[in-house]
């Protein structure tokens, strides 16, 4: 291991995920772990790996006192917090298998996981899932112990149901670690599903550790690296970029409070290291872009250029691009424009990583060229997730970079991405077939997405095997491109492109409550007239826009009907995936009326 290296802890000296956390409890007991907003004081607080260390014996002395055994699910339904790491590491030293659950699932969504992996406790956060589960509770007799971190969360009707303050010894005694294979079932990930019910993940303590050592051929996080944690520690994405590396390496970890806080929490806490879903930084680009197009044109032009000189000096630095007389332009430019945007996020970040759906190049590149190294990666919760990932200094923004070491990729038929390396899940809990579906025989998984492989190994996803529209004309249309050049218009929230087995594309769009303004002002409309929003005069608006954001793609990109909305889809209303993806069927469902319009007579 090189020297700078040397505050890693090896896989082989770990072999379990407990264990790796109980060395990094006994080597840095009093480095920061963790840091998280208390609610009750309003304030920052650090937690040691030692305190941490500390309150896992007392969790353990409980589950232990509960009867639970090697083997047995225990179910966590948490908000990013310390209790998540310390319910994590209790359970996986007496060898129980963690369930992580969404903490804005449905109900039903979350009785099924529960019944399909036989958990027997489930730790939640207050009184409110507690009230949107008891509809459920009939469907939830497999359960021996309910667990609230808040107190006051009380039901007479529930014995099962305790607080974790009446539940916890005052005092464990010493952390326990049963001793396993490193190839044990470590955790159930339930994959959140565009489509049909979840299904339960299996990965290893081997699967999950090689992939976060793997990760730091990508990046090698410091004792001095702070995460900011605001991804759902759910999301098997965060859970090893953001957790177990974290443990690996001796990092701090920060909880952001919640995504509208976001920007307030970027500048307290200042992080050295972002991990994120595009959707995030789509966020960040729109705010950018909205507050430009209210300024002078010359803050725009500086802006622009920036970017343009900015990006040219990381094409350079990569080396695929020459020195430019403009570089001589960048300390002004720097002090101008990038340098005050980076101080919105923290002003520290030395990496911005995103994973778990394609980010569109544009905004890679807005980012890049502030200044801002963004590395983009790809996996799967099969794959543990990492499967290929951008490097710094081979860093391919319109790809997904090459595959991580011990990680094999290769392109099989129909152009689908096939995976193969430790980091390969042991299957899906209770359906043999559906593992057999997923993994080939020799070992090697269908990723289900479709790519090409450069000759240097670059991996570019082109699409998805099952999200392609085909027109009725047979024209084939790869949606996924297309919604992210229309959703650059700042007029757009979200879209979802349609034409299955139609003769033209069609659209569903939410529009933006504050451009939804802008807009009604520019063309002389009242904006909170009814209906005004389903009006042909605002579709064919609309459809101007739509166009304008699709030049450059072939003829058959063409979309003539527009369905909007001013509603967003979300988690809650049921049109989005807790990781964020939309669920297409459901929004197909719920604008079924709408859609039918657009093809009327067709």
């Amino acid at each position: 291991m090189s020297q700078d290296q040397a505050h890693v802890i090896p896989v082989e000296s770990a072999g379990t995920i407990d264990a790796l956390f109980r060395e990094r409890a006994r080597r840095t007991p009093d480095l920061v772990a963790c840091r998280h907003f208390n609610e009750q004081h309003g304030n920052w607080r650090d937690y040691t790996w030692g305190q941490i260390d500390h309150q896992v014996a007392r969790w353990q002395a409980a589950l232990e006192k509960d009867g639970l055994k090697p083997g047995d699910r225990v179910a966590v339904m948490l908000r990013n917090s310390p209790e998540w790491v310390v319910f994590d590491q209790a359970a996986l030293g007496l060898g129980l298998v963690v369930v992580p659950l969404y903490t804005q699932d449905r109900p039903d969504n979350v009785a099924y996981i529960i019944n399909d992996a036989g958990c027997k406790v489930l730790l939640f956060e207050a009184l409110e899932q507690w009230q949107s589960l008891r509809e459920v509770r009939s469907q939830l007799g497999g359960l021996t112990r309910i667990l609230a971190v808040n107190p006051g969360t009380v039901d007479a009707a529930e014995p099962r149901l305790q607080s974790i303050g009446e539940w916890l010894p005052d005092e464990g005694g010493e952390t326990r670690h049963v001793p396993r294979d490193a190839q044990a079932l470590a955790t159930i990930v339930y994959t959140s599903g565009t489509t049909g019910r979840p299904k339960g993940v299996m990965l290893s303590h081997h699967n999950i550790l090689s992939n976060v050592e793997a990760c730091l051929s990508v990046l090698t996080p410091r004792q001095d690296d702070v995460f900011l944690s605001f991804l759902p520690l759910s999301h098997t994405f965060e859970r090893t970029c953001g957790y177990y590396l974290a443990v690996m390496t001796g990092s701090t970890t920060a909880y952001a409070r919640s995504i509208p806080q976001l920007a307030e929490d970027l500048q307290t806490i200042r992080p050295t290291l972002l991990i994120s879903v595009p959707r995030i930084y789509e966020r960040v680009y729109g705010a950018i872009r909205a507050k430009l197009a209210e300024g002078p044109a010359l803050r725009k032009r500086l802006f622009e250029l920036a970017i343009e000189v900015g990006y040219a000096r990381f094409e350079h630095a990569q080396g695929r691009g020459p020195r430019e007389l403009s570089f001589l332009l960048w300390p002004v430019l720097d002090a101008l424009v990038a340098k005050k945007i980076r101080a919105r996020l923290g002003g520290r970040l030395r990496a911005a990583i995103s994973g778990g759906a394609a980010l569109p190049p544009e905004i890679s590149r807005v980012f890049i060229g502030l200044g801002i190294t963004v590395l983009q990666g790809y996996g799967l919760t099969e794959t543990s997730p990492v499967s290929c990932a951008n490097r710094p200094d081979d860093n391919l923004p319109a790809s997904v970079g090459k595959a991580v070491p011990k990680v094999e990729v290769k392109i099989g038929a129909s152009n689908a991405l096939l995976i193969k390396g430790p980091n390969i899940m042991l299957g899906y809990w209770n359906n043999e077939g559906a593992t057999r579906q997923m993994i080939q025989a020799d070992g090697w998984l269908n990723s289900g997405d479709t790519a090409r492989i450069d000759e240097q190994g670059h991996v570019f996803i082109t699409g998805r095997l099952k999200e392609i529209i085909v027109l009725s004309n047979g024209e084939k249309v790869p949606p996924v491109d297309m919604e992210a050049a229309i959703i650059r218009d700042p007029l757009f929230e979200q879209v979802m492109l349609l034409g299955e087995g139609k003769p033209y594309l069609g659209v569903m769009a939410v529009l933006n409550a504050d451009q939804w303004k802008k807009l009604c002002a520019e063309h002389r409309l009242d904006s909170g007239a009814p209906k005004l929003v389903n009006s042909k005069q605002v579709e064919e608006i609309v459809l101007g826009r739509i166009a304008a954001k699709l030049r450059e793609f072939p003829g058959y990109a063409q979309v003539r009907r527009a369905g909007l909305t001013l509603e967003p889809w979300t988690v809650e209303n049921g049109l989005l995936t807790p990781t964020m993806k939309l669920k297409r069927a459901k929004v197909m469902e719920k604008f079924n009326a709408e859609i039918d319009q657009m093809y009327a007579g067709h």
